[in-house]
């Protein structure tokens, strides 16, 4: 049976997710350190782990596994469930897989790199936009379809 879960903290999607997982009947799992309000639906849950560093990637790459669908920002955690079977979307609805995460993992790391080379560099990420929140949201349909038919 198909399980969403969610890399809750800091995740932009919760809501979009929990719409699509209730619309399909499928159990969503928010996995976070805390500070997320508990969901009112039978369908979602929240897990809390404790505080410390990648303790939620840890729960959440031990718990997904075939058939199971990974929403997170996390490159590492995303390469540990693909792994291990699950599918792993991007907050901005890309699909990460084993043809692609080698390349999303080595991209990451030079750019960690680069900016650990110029402390000077300024600036983060692009801000969130609707057609970001939009491309996530067809991408879970597509996704859950898929997850769900095995």
């Amino acid at each position: 049976m198909t399980v969403l879960y969610i890399d809750a903290d800091a995740c932009p999607v919760k809501a979009e997710a929990e719409r699509v997982a209730i619309r399909h009947g499928v159990e969503m799992v928010l996995v976070s350190n805390g500070g997320i309000r508990p969901p009112a639906h039978p369908l979602v849950r929240s897990v809390f782990v404790s505080d410390g560093p990648d303790e939620a990637d840890k729960w959440i790459a031990a718990e997904a596994g075939p058939g199971d669908v990974v929403v997170t920002g996390d490159i590492p955690l995303a390469a540990r469930c693909i792994e291990g079977g699950a599918m792993v979307l991007r907050h901005d609805g890309s699909e990460l897989h084993s043809r692609n995460i080698g390349q999303v993992l080595a991209t990451r790391d030079l750019m960690a790199d680069l900016r650990s080379a110029d402390p000077f560099r300024q600036g983060g990420g692009k801000p969130y936009s609707k057609a970001d929140r939009s491309r996530f949201l067809e991408a879970l349909e597509r996704v859950m379809r898929k997850a769900k038919a095995g």
